[in-house]
Formats: structure tokens, sequence, C-alpha cells
């Protein structure tokens, strides 16, 4: 996502969600302590402002964080097991929705076993997909797995408003299974972010166990924090009469990291015509092997890029070798395990840029790439 995407994403999410968290705070404040305490529509509005500043400062700064970076990813393929659990904690404290839906989950609780018995079973829950979809490298698109986990933000906020009584006319679900449940796909979106590169053969499961020993390092420095705070704030008055529309702020949170991926999701496509393509290219990687394809591109030249494949989704590292440099060295710009990718590269050093495509199924894949600019095609290394 650009920055100029990003602005206007955020002028459309910011109209619709605004409007649509005046209409939601306006239903849980019926009825409620706080309808005293907010007079005015006014009032109602200057703290949704204030909620939509801090959720959009946080996930435009987070978006990538949330993911693993390339430089990160680079990192954990040339270092050890440390890297793995230094990555796995960085990954669950920049992750907004999994922080959100904790901090959903302990809002309310006072009593320390209850808090052990309910962060227990969410981490049980997501350790158990987390390490077996990636050992077993069952995935699927991460933004839409992002989309579901978005709602179980709101979920949790529905939960602590008694939605389910008020709304519903019934008792909540058991919260022990449903935070297990949760659980199971918070470790499946985990999992599909870790199985965004090649995490090789060699040490697989002592590899995915360490970023999981990561994350549930990461999960209680977070939980220490949210436990300080929520301590000291249930002291104050202001705790029992702010504590709705804090919930309401979660649901209004969890709808718009929804619409946020799913919109992600559905500008995935073909990034522009083929009428814009100087050279199509077809390429096929044999079953269980790899290749490089290569272009020499002088600095700050354009490469304008599109490739997909047939079906079958490939490990991949975009990289440059930079002119004169020792035979091993280069600089990756891009690492990931998926069937298409698009993108604009402004070279920023003379030398050969391409790709590196490694087949880890048992069929041989055919990408077509199709690119554009000012550079000369090399070809297959």
């Amino acid at each position: 996502m650009t920055l100029n995407q990003l602005i206007y994403n955020s002028k459309v999410y910011s109209y619709t969600l605004f409007k649509f968290g005046i209409y939601l705070t306006r239903i849980f404040l019926e009825n409620t302590k706080l309808k005293a305490l907010i007079k005015n529509k006014n009032n109602i509005i200057c703290m949704l402002k204030i909620i939509t500043c801090v959720i959009f400062a946080w996930t435009a700064t987070s978006t990538y964080a949330h993911g693993i970076s390339e430089a990160d990813k680079l990192a954990m393929i040339k270092g050890g097991n440390l890297e793995y659990i230094k990555q796995g904690a960085i990954h669950m404290i920049t992750g907004y929705d999994h922080l959100l839906f904790l901090f959903g989950v302990i809002f309310f609780l006072t009593k320390f076993k209850d808090i052990v018995k309910f962060i227990t079973a969410f981490t049980i829950g997501h350790s158990i997909t987390l390490i077996l979809a990636t050992f077993m490298q069952i995935t699927a698109n991460y933004l839409l797995v992002d989309a579901v986990i978005a709602l179980t933000v709101f979920y949790k906020g529905f939960d602590n408003v008694g939605g389910f009584k008020k709304f519903l006319n019934m008792n909540s679900p058991n919260l022990v299974k449903v935070v297990f449940f949760i659980g199971l796909i918070h470790g499946f979106g985990l999992s599909t972010r870790l199985q965004d590169f090649d995490l090789g053969s060699q040490g697989l499961l002592l590899k995915i166990i360490s970023f999981n020993i990561g994350v549930e390092l990461g999960q209680i420095a977070a939980l220490a924090i949210f436990l300080v705070f929520l301590r000291i704030w249930h002291k104050y008055p202001s705790f029992n009469k702010f504590s709705i529309l804090s919930n309401v702020g979660i649901m209004f949170a969890g709808v718009m990291l929804f619409f946020m991926q799913v919109h992600d999701y559905t500008h995935q496509k073909t990034a522009w015509p083929d009428d814009q393509w100087k050279d199509i290219q077809t390429i096929t990687v044999p079953a269980g092997k790899g290749l490089e394809y290569k272009f020499q591109v002088n600095k700050d030249d354009p490469l304008k890029y599109e490739w997909k494949t047939d079906g079958g989704k490939l490990y991949y590292d975009f990289h440059g070798e930079p002119k004169g440099a020792a035979k091993d060295v280069f600089e990756s710009f891009e690492i990931k395990t998926q069937n298409q990718a698009y993108g604009l590269l402004l070279a920023p050093f003379q030398g050969v840029h391409g790709w590196y495509w490694k087949n880890k199924t048992t069929k041989p894949v055919t990408i077509t790439l199709k690119t554009n600019g000012i550079y000369q095609i090399l070809g297959i290394k």
C-alpha cells in the first residue's frame, strides 16, 4: 500500500466508519450509566474522533510491522533460533489485532486465576495452529485470515458490553471455549505470516517453536502493561463511567480493521493492463528446483513488473547484486511465498536485478512475467 493509497483509504474509512461508530455508540449508551454522562451528540463525536485518530495512527505505522519486513525475513534466514524468538516477540507486540483482542479478554477481569485461565486457553489455541499449520504447510491468504481476526476483536467488545443479552436475548457463549477457538484462528494468522518465506527443511520444527516462544514472550510483555494499566484504572470512578464506551471503541476498531483487510484483499489483483508491458516472458520452474531470472539495470532506472504463476505458490527472493561486488553480496527487496507479485523498482544501484524462485511443490510451476522500463534482459541464470 503506497502513501497516497493510505491517505485516500483513510478518508474513505474515516467517513464510513466514523458514521458507523456514532450509530454504534448511540445504541450501547442507551439504558446505561453513560447516558447521563454524555449529554449531547458533540461529546460523542469528539470521543469518536479521538478513537479514530488513534486507530489510524496505529494502523498506519503498523500495517507492515504486523507482517514480517523484508529485512527481518533476511535476518531470520541468516540467523539462528534466537532470531526467530526475537521476531516472534516483535510480531506479537506490533500485532494490533491480537493485542486488541487480549485487551478485551482481560478488560473486566480482576482475579489472577481468571486471567491465567483465559490467557492459557488463548495461548494453547494459537500455539496449536501456529506450530501445526506451519509445519504441515497449511496456509491461506493472510489478508482474509486477518479479516476474520478483526471480527474476533469486534466479538470481544460486543461480549463485554453485554450484547448477547441485550440484543440476542441469550447468555454469552462459554468464554473459555470461545477464547480457545479464537486462539486457533489467531495462531493460523501468525502461521500465514511465518510461511511468507522459505523456512528450509533443516531444523524446521525448532524454528517454528522458537518463533512461537517469541510470540509468547511478546504476549507476556504486552499483558504486563495492560494489567498494570487496568489494575490502576479499576480503582478510579472513571473506569465504571467509561468501560462501556471503551468496549464500543474495541468494536469500532474491529469493524474498521475488517474493512481495511477486505479492501486490501480485493485490491491484490493485476496492477496494470497488458498494453503497458514491453516484454512478456514465460518461465517454468521444475518441481523441487529453483532458478533465477535477471535484468541489468542502471542506478535510478525503472523496472516495472508483474508476474503470476499458473496456480502453484513459489518462494521467491526479489533482489539486486551491485556491480563490482563480491559473488555472494546482494540486497533483498522482497522475500515471500505466493503465486503473484507486482510493483515498480527504481534501481538503488547499478547491477543485476531479478528474482530467485524456488518450487517446493511436486509439479512444475509456470510463471508469466511482464516487464517494462529501462533495462537489459539477461534471462535465466
